[in-house]
């Protein structure tokens, strides 16, 4: 080191390499570029712009060269580790599908979702220019119009040739098509613009509906597809127990409807806040909106809303097109209230799974009723206005704003909590409202000698006929409308909750009819009836509805007001109609029960196939006293010297008396007298 001038020179080959030559002055130790003592901040980042002192530096050579190795070839490492997970993982997933592939069914489904997911996502990158090349010849107009009278002609033939068929052995089907038919000429006469409808997107979405439900109702694989998804989804939510449990006590949470359903919906939400912050929900929202823009026509911020109300609410699903709601056509507005009327929240959906509804039909009707809603909103406000929006480009999604996924499941807790709230709320005020009202109109009916007046019964009379053209049976109707009736006029929380408590009294195997009321459905009813409450067709949820659009665009509230009925009806269309469809493809499933060799066996408890089986043994045993008594005359009854006979399957059968016992001491019937 040199000294000049009381200065202390800087040895240039000591600094870090290239800081020599970068054009910086190099500045006196412990003074500033004026010349003024530096300060002791401004003393530690002078020494840290400089570096480590050579010793170190030359110690840290080794460490500096393997990052600048790794930096070099940072990509190539990381191709190599995804290839080594990606082998390991096929070793385990083969290896797990190997011992037992039933057990590793869940891994092979999301294995290959997730190949689809990415093949698809490959093609389109590498041969998506390629592909709308070849597919050019197709927007020719001469050749398109020809394309779609020839595809509608085969849709209307199909039609007409299935139904024919199909209804040969079931004629109640036709009773569903009926009701469809119905449904949508009411909806045509309360057009707002009779001559403006597309009917493209009319049926377009009618069409899509049904062959959604032929895909899940009627076929093998995709019924046990869903009915699997709906399993894996019982399965799932079982785990809310976990928390539940420890928080409130296992007493409380096998016997208190609040501390039983109600945690379902703060770990659901939870768990579609992790999903939405990992994009998920986003992309599968975005794929079921490509499709129905594609074949309905309709425009990318509706078509957007309308799918979004699938897994999300109809107060967040909005939130998806927030900055284009302020711009949007009054017929997209209520397309957007319609879809928000007609599907149920993901979030819920695990609620009603826990009444014991089937999951597999409510999973299939919410999907369902997506392409409906859009296809009967633009039956009932059709499009005259120009819309911003008929680019066929989609609207941009983005991920939530939360850090990391931590972040999202913590947030997705605490905005169910308010859902919580307002579901115990709403059930606490509505079913006191609902007794009030009972009470008051059966001391109405008492005054003038008409006894056991409710809601629910003005209900079954005034809904019975709709309900019967859905395809209920004449017998089940009037419990059917009074379910539907308190869904609409109450809310679809009671109503599914109505429905669970018909459906455990089937499984449980009591008598029809007691006392002259009929005490649980058919399963059929409750297939349809799971279809129609599916939507939040609600009186209630116009307040909801106006609330959660005002607070995005307060200036058109106006706007909001006007079509917010008009949606609510057909919102609660929507679901009828999926119901129709439902009645049209239910067919029953599974084997029947061998009631021979159930009854030839020991049997104490009641339970379904316990009473089926013994109602069609007394009847048996009626049908030959019937024919004994005319041939013979009066014969002895089940209490009589003589041992009783029987017709069909059960005559000749040694056990038939026995069992005959049997049913009698588990049911009350004419032929135990």
């Amino acid at each position: 080191m040199e000294k000049a001038s009381g200065r202390e020179s800087i040895d240039p080959s000591t600094l870090e390499p290239g800081l020599e030559n970068s054009g910086l002055e190099v500045m006196e130790e412990g003074r500033n570029p004026e010349g003024t003592k530096k300060t002791e901040v401004e003393e530690l980042s002078f020494k840290e712009y400089l570096g480590p002192p050579p010793l170190l530096r030359r110690n840290l050579q080794p460490f500096i060269k393997a990052r600048d190795f790794w930096e070099r070839h940072a990509r190539l490492f990381k191709k190599i580790m995804l290839g080594l997970l990606c082998v390991a993982y096929a070793a385990y997933f083969l290896a797990a599908c190997i011992l037992d592939f039933q057990r590793a069914l869940a891994l092979f489904v999301i294995t290959c979702l997730v190949i689809f997911i990415l093949v698809s996502h490959f093609l389109k990158k590498f041969f998506g220019k390629n592909l709308t090349r070849y597919l050019k010849p197709f927007r020719n107009p001469h050749l398109r119009r020809w394309m779609k009278w020839g595809f509608s002609g085969l849709s209307v033939v199909g039609l007409i040739l299935w139904l024919a068929l199909d209804t040969a052995q079931r004629p109640e089907q036709l009773i569903s098509f009926a009701g469809i038919c119905m449904f949508i000429l009411i909806l045509f006469v309360c057009s707002k613009h009779h001559s403006a409808v597309s009917w493209r997107t009319v049926f377009w979405g009618l069409g899509l509906q049904f062959v959604f439900g032929i895909v899940v109702i009627r076929t093998d694989p995709g019924f046990k597809a869903f009915q699997w998804l709906g399993e894996q989804i019982q399965i799932f939510l079982n785990y809310t127990v976990a928390g539940s449990s420890f928080v409130f006590g296992e007493e409380l949470i096998q016997n208190v409807f609040a501390f039983q359903s109600l945690p379902i919906i703060l770990f659901f939400g939870c768990v579609m806040s992790i999903l939405y912050y990992l994009g998920l929900v986003q992309w599968v929202i975005q794929k079921i909106t490509w499709v129905l823009q594609i074949t309905m026509g309709t425009t990318a911020t509706e078509t957007l809303a309308v799918a979004g109300n699938i897994f999300v609410g109809m107060t967040d699903a909005p939130l998806l097109i927030r900055p284009y709601l302020a711009d949007m056509t009054l017929s997209e507005i209520h397309a957007v209230m319609t879809g928000g009327f007609a599907t149920i929240a993901g979030t819920v959906l695990g609620a009603f799974i826990s009444f014991g509804i089937d999951a597999s039909s409510l999973i299939s009707a919410s999907v369902m009723a997506a392409p409906c809603a859009l296809a009967l909103s633009k039956l009932v406000y059709p499009e005259v206005e120009e819309s911003k929006f008929n680019s066929k480009e989609g609207v941009k999604l983005h991920r939530g704003k939360e850090k990391n996924i931590l972040e999202a499941a913590s947030n997705g807790a605490t905005d169910a909590i308010a859902l919580v709230a307002n579901v115990a709320g709403n059930l606490i005020a509505f079913l006191a409202v609902l007794a009030f009202i009972n009470a008051t109109l059966s001391w109405l009916g008492e005054l003038v000698n008409i006894h056991g007046l409710t809601f629910q019964v003005i209900c079954s009379y005034v809904l019975r006929p709709m309900v019967f053209m859905m395809g209920v049976e004449w017998a089940d109707c009037p419990v059917v409308a009074e379910i539907v009736g308190i869904k609409f006029f109450i809310n679809e929380f009671v109503a599914y909750q109505q429905l669970s408590q018909y459906k455990n009294r089937r499984l449980s195997g009591i008598e029809e009819w007691m006392e002259g009321e009929k005490q649980w459905i058919s399963v059929r009813a409750e297939i349809i009836t799971t279809f129609a409450l599916c939507g939040f067709a609600n009186l209630s949820s116009i307040g909801i509805t106006l609330g959660g659009l005002t607070s995005i665009a307060p200036q058109r509230k106006s706007d909001f007001s006007k079509v917010v009925v008009r949606a609510l009806f057909t919102g609660a269309c929507v679901s009828l109609i999926s119901a129709c469809m439902a009645g049209i493809l239910y067919v029953p499933r599974g084997a029947e029960t061998d009631c021979l060799s159930f009854l030839n066996t020991s049997f104490v408890n009641r339970t379904y196939e316990t009473y089926m089986c013994c109602r069609e043994l007394f009847q048996r045993f009626y049908l030959k006293h019937l024919e004994k008594e005319h041939l013979n005359g009066p014969c002895t009854s089940l209490n009589g010297t003589n041992l009783p006979s029987f017709s069909g399957p059960w005559e000749d059968k040694e056990f038939s008396a026995m069992a005959l016992t049997n049913c009698c001491e588990l049911y009350t019937n004419a032929v135990c007298a």
